[in-house]
Parts: structure tokens; sequence; C-alpha cells
């Protein structure tokens, strides 16, 4: 059995469902006080399911492009031209103000 805890304000009980699970143990943190119409804090210990088996991956888009036919040409990768290579060569730099 998993268990986890989730802290919550509203009051519920034990054998309860809290986000999908069951409580099983109850704790207040803080009270509640109706004098000044303040909800309190209380944390439960809940069940968590099993998690379902998740299904084996099917093939991804990248294995698919690496299947694709020979005939395409491979993308090719750039990087960014320094100054010299643009050349212009001569940076100019305004004074500040």
């Amino acid at each position: 059995m998993l268990t986890k805890t989730v802290r919550s304000r509203f009051d519920h009980q034990i054998g309860e469902t809290v986000e999908g699970c069951k409580i099983v143990e109850r704790r207040v943190v803080i009270p509640p006080d109706p004098v000044e119409k303040r909800r309190g804090v209380y944390d439960y210990l809940v069940e968590v399911p099993p998690a379902p088996e998740k299904p084996q991956p099917r093939a991804s888009r990248k294995s698919a492009t690496a299947s694709a036919p020979s005939h395409t040409t491979p993308q090719e990768s750039f990087t960014r031209a320094t100054p010299e290579e643009m050349g212009g060569g001569l940076i100019r730099r305004l004074p500040s103000r």
C-alpha cells in the first residue's frame, strides 16, 4: 500500500476521498476558529491507488525521420558570423551621454 500526505483546508473524515485517494489517517494542523471565521488546516494520510502500467512508447518522430528516404538532403547547421566574416571589420561605438 502506497501512502502520501495531503494538506487541505477542508474538513474530511477518515474513509472519505481526497484528490482521488482514500483517507486513512487525519491530523489537525491548525484548528478552525469560528469566532474569526477561519478554517482549519488538516493533514490527511491517504492511500494511493496503484498507478496503471504505462503502455510501451511508440516510435517517436525522431526515429520516423531517421528512417525517411535517403533522397532528402541532411539539414545543415549554421553558426553566427563574426565581424570579420561579415566584412565590416569596423565596429563603431558611440560615446556615452
